[in-house]
């Protein structure tokens, strides 16, 4: 059975943003082909896919590389998911569906009774999915696609602090909602703004003058085979 290009794409994505791969090092499609179980013709497909998404860069006589983002480039991907979650905020209280609110909601009432309890992993995975589904909402394909690129690249360049008052985090996440559910597209962009820019002050660059944080993950994991893979 061949494996879809898309499959592939992400799972050398999340080795990537995980630091299984390091900054600047080279990714030939053999050894790729042979660590995800799959002929070269996907792995080929996936490395221009996340070259244009920035992940990779063709560099002369080495081939496909893991890119070396600056500092700079890293504080522009902040800056506009600054920009574009407050829109998507305000796009989904005029678009949003019933189920897009069920799931948010749900998420919230989550989020608030994990806060109280102090599990801060789940938080963290609650927390991309409420994102992720409320630009969803916005029901802009182009949108949704952009933001979903960000937080990868930002979880790539970027540790996270928890937050100092997790269940405040939620208090704010539910505000959102309520303005969503309402159809108040101006409240809705407004605290989305204000919350981004909170979550903001949290992140810590794992790089810095071209040098990796010394904590983040090395490349000593086995061979992955992702032929059960369903998409």
């Amino acid at each position: 059975m061949r494996i879809p290009a898309h499959s592939v794409c992400t799972a050398i994505r999340d080795d990537i943003v995980a630091g299984v791969y390091e900054r600047g090092s080279r990714l030939t499609e053999e050894l790729l082909a042979r660590r995800y179980g799959v002929s070269r013709v996907p792995v080929r497909e996936a490395l221009r896919t996340l070259e244009a998404e920035g992940f990779v860069v063709t560099r002369r006589h080495a081939g496909a590389c893991v890119a070396e983002p600056t500092e700079h480039e890293a504080a522009d991907l902040l800056e506009m998911r600054m920009l574009l979650e407050p829109l998507g905020a305000a796009r989904a209280a005029q678009r949003r569906t019933e189920a897009h609110l069920k799931v948010l909601r749900g998420l919230v009432r989550l989020g608030q009774e994990r806060a109280r309890r102090g599990n801060s992993e789940d938080l963290r995975s609650l927390g991309g999915w409420f994102h992720e589904t409320l630009a969803q909402a916005s029901g802009s394909q182009a949108l949704t696609s952009m933001l979903t690129q960000l937080r990868h690249k930002i979880a790539w360049m970027y540790a996270v602090d928890a937050p100092a008052d997790p269940v405040e985090s939620w208090v704010q996440h539910g505000a959102i909602v309520d303005a969503v559910a309402r159809g108040d597209g101006d409240r809705a962009r407004a605290l989305t703004a204000l919350h981004t820019e909170r979550a903001t002050s949290a992140h810590r660059l794992r790089f810095s003058g071209g040098t990796e944080r010394a904590d983040r993950v090395r490349t000593s994991q086995p061979p992955v085979n992702i032929t059960g893979l369903r998409h």
